[in-house]
C-alpha cells in the first residue's frame, strides 16, 4: 500500500514541474518526512536540458542561507530528498510551505527559480502545555462551577491540527468545549456533582486532545484535583461504646481504654481535643482523667467494687475548625471483683450466762455473717471453734445460731473462750473471727464433798476447854451461795462409859469447819468418840454431805501406881479398884509396912514376897517397874525390876539378924514418872518355923484376912523365880526393838512431806515405845500383858496413821491446828479400833 501512494505521489510532482515550467517557473511539490533519496523531480528534463548536459554544465542549487534538505543530482540532473523534511521545522504554522530554491546552471550562465512545496502529513501529536495541570476546588463549590483549561497544540496544519477533546469518566466532573474567536477550540471543566473531600480528596482526570489527521493523533494531560478542606465533618470515634473491665486493685495510672476520634477533615479542621463531659454516678469525677491530645484514659482514684460496680463516662472529641464540631462516645468501666475484703462477723444477740443445766439446742448467740464481695469471693464458710460443746446452725442466709451441742459442767469449765470463724471461697481465701466469751452460771448440782469419809482424830487428855481439836474441810465446787458450805454436828455414839452424846464434848464453828473441845477429855472417862459431821450448803434446795470423826483420846501419866493387897484378900481389904482410886491421889503414895518370913540359910534366888501395885493410867505410863531403895548396896534381897517379886541375893545367914527392913519405889513410864512406896519386913526364922507359918497362914486364910492385908506380899516358889527371869529379858530385848522402830515411823510421819505421808491403807498397826524399849501390835493379833494377878485392862487402840490434804488455798498462820492436838488418817478399813489388855511382862 506504501508503494501505490509513493507512486501516487511522483505523478503528483511530475503534474506541477511541467506546470511550473509551463509559467516560468519550476514547482515540485513533496510530503515531509520523505525518506532521503527520494526524488522529488526531474529538475534537468523540466529545464529542457539534454541528458549529460546538467553535468556538463554542472547544474546545481545555490545556498540561500539554510538547508534545504534537497539536492541536484549531477548525473540525472533530478531533484532528490537529501535530509529529512520536517515542515513544521521548515515553515511552522504558514501554510502553504513553499521552499523558493535557486538553480544555478554555467555555460552559459543560466538562474532557474524553483518552488518546492512541502505538504504536511500528520506527523505531530496534540500537546499540551504541560502534561500534568494541578488544579484545587473547594469540597462547598456549587455544582456547575466551571474551571477553564489550557487546551492542547498540534503542529501541524489544516485537518491535522483540528483537535477535539474529551475528558475520562467521572460523576463529579464534565467537559464543555467553547470555541473562540479565532475559531480554536477551547475546553472548560464543569463541576457537575457536589465534591467530598473526605469521600475523594483527589481526583485525577485524564484530558485527551485528538487531531484531525488520518490516522488520529492524541495527546493527554493529567488533571489532579485536589478537594480543598472544609470543616464539614464533626470527629467520629471507631466505636460508639467502649467497654472495659478493670479489677477493683487496679493501681492508681492504670490506662483503661484509648479512645481515638478521627476527623475526616484537614488540618486544624482535623486535630481533635479530648474531654470528660459527662460522670455517672458523680464520684467517678475523681477516679479517671483523659489526656486531651491522645484520648488515654487513666485511672485517678482507687476503684472499689462494693461501692459502685459500673461507672458511665461520656467522651467528647471536638476538632479545631471553625465553626469547632464534635463528636461522642461512651465509655463503660465494669470494676470486677477481686478477693479484698475479708468476711465480716457481727453479735446481733448474746444470752450470757448459760445455765450449766440448760439443754442440748439452746440458742446461745445470733450472728451475722457477710463478705462485701460477690460471687465465690462473697461466699462465706463459718464455724466454731473449739467445735465443742456448741456448734452453728444456720438459720437464713448470712445469719447463725450458736447453739449448745453438748451439757455443760460449770464444775469443769466455768467459761468458754468460743471463737466463730469465717472464711471466704476466694483465692486466696482471707478469714475473720469473732470471740465470744461464754460464762457459765452455776446450778446447785454438787453437794459438799468432805476430803475423807472419816477421820481420826487424837486429843490428848486434860486438854484446855475450847482448844481445836482438828479443822474439817467440805468441798463444794459450785460457786456463791450453791457453794458456801456450813457445817453441824450429828450425834454418835462414844466409846468407854455407854453412849453419850458428842455434843456435850465437841462442836464445830458452821463456817470454818474447826472441831472444838467443850470441855478437858479424861481418858479414863472417854477412850473413843465417834460422831459424824455434815456439810449444807445453801444452795436452793440444799444439798449435804457427811464425815464420820473418830476421836481417840491420848492417854496422860496423870496417874501414880498403887499398891494392892495380897492374893485372895477380902475386897473390903483393898481390891483393884481400891488401889486405883488410891493411885488417883497422886504421886509419892507411901503404903503400910508389908510383913514376909523367910528361913535362914534359904538359896538365893528363893522368892519371899512379891509386891503388887496397879497404874489407872494405860501403856507407857502404867508400865511399872520396882527398885528397891533401901538397904542399899549388897544387901540379902533384891526386887525384879518389872515382876515386883523381892527374892534372896544370896544365901540367908544368921549374920543378917532376925529382920530385914526394905523400902521399895513402884515407878510407872509416864513423863514426868509417877510413884508409891512399899514397906516390907522380912522376918529371918528357922525352916521349920517358916514352914508352919506359911501352912498356917494358908489354912486360916478366911480368919486372918486382915493380918494378910497388913502383910502385902505373896510368897512363891523359887521354881517359879527362874522361869519369870527368862521371859523378863526376853521382854526386854523386843521392847527395846519395837522403841527403835516407833521413834524412827515416828520421825518419818512427822517431818516427811504431807506428798509422802498421803499413802494408801495398809496394815493398821501399833506401835508402843518406851525408854527401855518398844512393841508392836497387828490388826490380827494381840497378846495380853499381865499385872500380877489383877484383871487385865483395855488400854491400848490400833491405828494406821494418814494425814488429808488440807484445803485449796493458802491457810492464814491463825487456822493452823497445834500439832500435838490433831492427827487426821485416812478412812476406810485401814481404821480399826483396837483394844488389848495390857499386863506387864512377869
Amino acid at each position: 500500500m506504501g508503494e501505490r501512494w509513493c507512486a501516487a505521489v511522483l505523478r503528483l510532482l511530475v503534474l506541477q514541474a511541467a506546470w511550473a515550467l509551463a509559467g516560468g517557473q519550476v514547482r515540485y511539490s513533496v510530503a515531509e518526512e520523505a525518506k532521503a533519496g527520494t526524488v522529488v523531480g526531474r529538475l534537468a528534463q523540466d529545464l529542457g536540458l539534454e541528458a549529460g548536459e546538467a553535468e556538463a554544465r554542472r547544474l546545481r542549487l545555490v545556498a540561500q542561507g539554510r538547508r534545504a534538505s534537497v539536492e541536484v543530482s549531477g548525473a540525472s540532473g533530478a531533484l532528490l530528498v537529501s535530509s529529512r523534511l520536517d515542515r513544521e521545522e521548515l515553515c511552522g504554522k504558514s501554510a502553504p510551505c513553499a521552499l523558493r530554491l535557486e538553480v544555478l546552471l554555467e555555460r552559459p550562465l543560466r538562474v532557474f527559480h524553483v518552488e518546492l512545496e512541502v505538504t504536511d502529513i500528520n506527523d505531530n501529536a496534540p500537546i499540551f502545555p504541560t502534561a500534568r495541570k494541578n488544579l484545587s476546588l473547594s469540597e462547598n463549590s456549587p455544582p456547575g462551577f466551571r474551571f477553564p483549561l489550557e487546551g492542547a497544540s498540534d503542529a501541524d496544519i489544516g485537518m491535522n491540527a483540528q483537535l477535539s477533546y474529551t475528558l475520562s469518566p467521572s460523576e463529579h466532573f464534565s467537559l464543555d468545549l467553547q470555541k473562540s474567536n479565532d475559531g480554536n477550540t477551547e475546553p472548560e471543566l464543569v463541576l457537575s456533582k457536589s465534591l467530598d473531600r473526605e469521600t475523594i480528596p483527589v481526583h485525577r482526570l485524564v484530558l485527551t486532545a485528538s487531531d484531525g489527521g488520518r490516522p488520529s493523533l492524541t495527546g493527554t494531560m493529567e488533571l489532579v484535583i485536589s478537594v480543598l478542606d472544609t470543616n464539614d465533618n464533626a470527629p467520629q470515634f471507631n466505636q460508639s461504646v467502649y467497654k472495659v473491665q478493670l479489677p477493683e486493685s487496679a493501681a492508681v495510672g492504670t490506662l483503661v481504654v484509648r479512645v481515638n476520634a478521627t476527623d475526616p477533615d484537614m488540618g486544624s479542621n482535623s486535630e481533635v481535643t479530648y474531654a470528660v463531659t459527662n460522670f455517672i454516678p458523680p464520684s467517678g469525677r475523681d477516679m479517671i482523667s483523659i489526656n486531651p491530645n491522645t484520648g488515654e484514659i487513666h485511672i485517678t482514684g482507687d476503684l472499689d467494687f462494693e461501692e459502685v460496680k459500673v461507672f458511665n463516662f461520656r467522651i467528647e472529641a471536638k476538632d479545631q475548625g471553625t465553626p469547632p464540631l464534635s463528636g461522642h462516645c461512651k465509655v463503660v468501666l465494669e470494676v470486677l471483683d477481686v478477693n479484698d475484703n475479708a468476711p465480716e462477723v457481727w453479735v446481733t444477740s448474746l444470752s450470757v450466762p448459760v445455765a450449766e443445766d440448760a439443754s442440748v439446742g439452746t440458742v446461745v448467740a445470733l450472728l451475722s455473717v457477710s463478705d462485701r464481695d460477690s460471687g465465690e469471693n462473697g461466699r462465706v464458710r463459718c464455724w466454731v471453734w473449739p467445735a465443742s460443746p456448741f456448734g452453728l446452725e444456720a438459720t437464713f442466709a448470712g445469719s447463725y445460731s450458736l447453739v449448745l451441742r453438748e451439757a455443760l459442767d460449770r464444775e469443769r469449765v466455768s467459761e468458754y473462750e468460743v471463737e466463730v470463724r469465717a472464711e471466704d471461697g476466694g483465692a486466696p481465701a482471707l478469714r475473720a473471727s469473732r470471740g465470744l466469751r461464754v460464762p457459765v452460771s452455776d446450778v446447785n448440782d454438787n453437794a459438799p464433798a468432805f476430803a475423807q469419809a472419816v477421820y481420826t482424830v487424837l486429843a490428848r487428855e486434860n486438854n484446855a476447854a475450847g482448844a481445836e481439836l482438828a479443822r474439817l474441810w467440805a468441798r463444794d465446787p459450785d460457786e456463791a451461795g450453791n457453794g458456801r458450805v456450813s457445817y453441824s454436828v450429828w450425834e454418835g455414839g462414844a466409846g468407854g462409859g455407854g453412849w453419850r452424846a458428842a455434843s456435850s464434848y465437841v462442836s464445830v464453828d458452821a463456817e470454818s469447819g474447826r472441831l472444838w473441845a467443850l470441855r478437858p477429855l479424861d481418858y479414863e472417862e472417854l477412850q473413843v468418840l465417834q460422831f459424824e459431821v455434815r456439810a449444807v450448803d445453801a444452795g436452793e434446795p440444799p444439798l449435804c454431805g457427811n464425815a464420820t470423826v473418830q476421836l481417840f483420846v491420848l492417854d496422860e501419866n496423870d496417874n501414880a501406881p498403887a499398891l494392892l493387897p495380897p492374893a485372895g484378900s477380902a475386897p473390903e481389904a483393898g481390891g483393884v479398884a481400891a488401889a486405883e482410886a488410891a493411885a488417883a491421889a497422886g504421886a509419892g503414895a507411901e503404903s503400910g509396912t508389908l510383913w514376909a518370913w523367910a528361913a535362914w540359910g534359904a538359896p538365893a534366888g528363893q522368892v519371899v514376897a512379891k509386891i503388887r501395885a496397879v497404874d489407872a493410867d494405860s501403856g507407857y505410863n502404867a508400865w511399872l517397874r520396882y527398885e528397891l531403895w533401901e538397904p542399899r548396896g549388897k544387901g540379902p534381897f533384891r526386887v525384879g525390876l518389872y515382876s515386883g517379886e523381892v527374892s534372896t541375893a544370896r544365901a540367908l545367914d544368921e549374920a543378917d539378924g532376925p529382920r530385914q527392913r526394905l523400902l521399895i519405889v513402884v515407878r510407872d513410864h509416864g513423863e514426868p514418872a509417877r510413884s508409891a512406896t512399899a514397906t516390907l519386913s522380912v522376918s529371918l526364922v528357922e525352916a521349920a518355923e517358916a514352914a508352919a507359918a506359911a501352912a498356917a497362914g494358908s489354912s486360916s486364910s478366911s480368919s486372918s484376912s486382915v493380918s494378910r492385908s497388913a502383910l502385902g506380899v505373896e510368897l512363891g516358889p523359887g521354881a517359879a523365880s527362874a522361869a519369870t527371869n527368862v521371859w523378863l529379858v526376853v521382854a526386854i530385848c523386843a521392847v527395846s526393838s519395837l522403841f527403835l522402830l516407833a521413834v524412827v515411823l515416828y520421825g518419818a510421819s512427822r517431818w516427811a512431806p504431807r506428798a509422802a505421808v498421803l499413802s494408801g491403807p495398809g496394815p493398821t498397826t501399833l506401835v508402843c515405845a518406851s525408854e527401855v524399849g518398844s512393841w508392836s501390835y497387828s490388826q490380827r493379833h494381840s497378846r495380853s500383858l499381865c499385872v500380877a494377878d489383877g484383871a487385865a485392862k483395855s488400854d491400848l487402840m490400833v491405828f494406821s496413821p494418814n494425814f488429808p490434804p488440807p484445803p485449796p488455798g493458802p491457810t492464814p498462820k491463825d487456822t493452823q491446828p497445834e500439832p500435838s492436838a490433831l492427827l487426821d488418817t485416812v478412812s476406810g478399813p485401814s481404821f480399826i479400833p483396837f483394844s488389848a489388855p495390857f499386863h506387864p511382862p512377869s
